[in-house]
């Protein structure tokens, strides 16, 4: 259960600040959770792909939470248009 909740937290922050940086604001709860789980997702994917590995605690696994959300939010920015 720590876990889930773990990764709830990371979630909501990292898609938040992902949402700030990329947006100049957030874009709520649910979907701010929802773009750092899945941007967790494609850091830890793309941080695999460049061969950098760091640690798996707290903040280390929030920067590639933001950085895969940034960059899943850069994509969908182009899909958009």
């Amino acid at each position: 259960m720590g876990g889930f909740l773990t990764t709830i937290l990371i979630g909501g922050l990292a898609g938040w600040i992902a949402g700030t940086i990329s947006k100049g604001k957030g874009f709520g709860l649910i979907l701010n959770i929802i773009i750092g789980i899945v941007g967790g997702l494609i850091g830890n994917w793309l941080f695999e792909l460049a061969g950098v590995f760091t640690e798996s605690g707290f903040f280390a696994q929030l920067a590639k939470s933001i950085v895969g959300a940034i960059a899943l939010l850069f994509v969908a920015s182009l899909v958009k248009k």
